[in-house]
């Protein structure tokens, strides 16, 4: 296994392990399995478990096997504050207390605000004094590092990332994901704040392993060998400012063969020739796009707040993957920002044209996007989740 350094010196497996992909056996988790797992991992090397308070079983199941094997010392555990569902500081309380009693701990070592799409979550958890809990947690041990997960745009990631002294950072990035989200824009400036960045969804939930037929013909004839995975895997590894990529790992085999990948991958160890295989993937899987949206972003700011890459980029997504989980991935990184950014605040004024480099008809395109993402019944759902959600 290969380590990468975080900001107080530990050393962290460049591969994580991801908890909430554990197997089912019925309605819970299967507690053997995920054992065997896990303990598997340690025994090569795999220092870092990422779980969360919403992962149903996910830190009780993490925390049984730890205390079960006496091996809590031989990982650092990371979880999450949900912080869309908290409303007080006696809220904060309780769900750190019951968190330390699931995972069997006393003390986390890598702890998260889970899942920020917009500034204003950070500001309602400051409000309910967070910085001054943060503290008085990290100087009686109880969290030992701090960070936020991240579901939003870059700008937005960008002023979260600056707001606070931050410990680490987790971000949905790989070779699709590179310019949205974060993005390659987020990973560079954490770095370069010595910020160490973990990566979550590297491979946008198995869709870069179930690569188009096309795609895999590509791979199967270059020299090197790499399924899918691994080349995924790789792309991320070979960056440096890439701290952990997590994976969610649930079979021995695909524990075995990410080891065996993570012992391998350097910080630029890939060719051009390797990059150069990645960019005809990138273009055979985006060849069913609806819109040829390179997300340079010249279009925006929109004078009305429309996120124009944003709507284009889950607009192609649902072409190019799944339409369900497109949308399912549009309300919740787009839905639940203080300010959405929907392609319904268009009120025509043409501006974003004439600085498309693409010749895009955007406002034309912004209407076929805003009627495929938001349904009748995703319009209702968002709506209601924001009422929730948004204070």
């Amino acid at each position: 296994m290969k380590y990468r350094p975080d900001r107080n010196g530990n050393q962290i497996s460049q591969l994580g392990y991801g908890c909430m992909r554990f197997s089912k056996k019925g309605a819970s988790i299967d507690f053997e399995k995920a054992e065997k797992e896990v303990l598997l991992a340690i025994e090569n090397g795999v220092n870092y478990f990422d779980t969360a308070y919403i992962y149903p079983g996910s830190e009780e199941c993490l925390g049984r096997i730890l205390d079960k094997n006496k091996c809590r010392d031989k990982v650092y555990i990371a979880t999450k504050l949900p912080q869309y569902i908290i409303r007080s500081s006696a809220g904060i309380d309780k769900t750190f207390d019951e968190q330390l009693s699931r995972l069997r701990t006393d003390y986390i070592d890598y702890y998260l605000m889970h899942m920020f799409t917009d500034f204003a979550e950070w500001e309602k958890l400051k409000n309910l004094g967070i910085e001054d809990w943060i503290k008085k947690q990290k100087a009686e041990g109880r969290i030992k590092s701090i960070g936020f997960s991240y579901h939003g745009e870059t700008e937005m990631f960008l002023k979260i990332l600056n707001d606070y002294d931050w410990d680490f950072c987790q971000i949905q990035y790989n070779y699709l994901d590179e310019h949205t989200q974060a993005g390659r824009r987020g990973l560079q400036a954490a770095a370069e704040k010595g910020i160490p960045v973990v990566i979550m969804e590297p491979l946008r939930g198995g869709k870069l392993v179930d690569l188009p037929e096309k795609a895999k013909q590509i791979l199967a004839a270059d020299s090197k060998g790499y399924t899918p995975a691994e080349l995924g895997l790789r792309w991320l590894w070979n960056q440096p400012e890439v701290s952990c990529v997590l994976s969610g790992m649930n079979s021995e085999e695909m524990v075995k063969e990410n080891i065996r990948i993570a012992s391998e991958a350097e910080p630029n160890h890939l060719t051009s020739e390797d990059m150069e295989v990645i960019e005809r993937i990138k273009q055979i899987i985006r060849e069913r796009e609806k819109v040829s949206c390179t997300g340079c972003r010249y279009c925006m700011p929109c004078p009305k707040g429309v996120d124009i890459p944003g709507n284009f980029f889950y607009y192609n997504l649902m072409y190019m993957e799944k339409k369900g989980p497109a949308r399912f991935e549009f309300a919740q990184n787009m839905g639940l920002r203080k300010e959405p950014g929907f392609a319904s605040q268009c009120v025509g004024c043409g501006k974003c044209e004439q600085h498309c480099p693409q010749n895009i008809p955007i406002r034309e395109k912004l209407k076929e996007a805003d009627r495929a993402l938001r349904p009748l019944f995703y319009k209702i759902g968002i709506n209601a989740a924001r009422k929730f959600m948004i204070k």
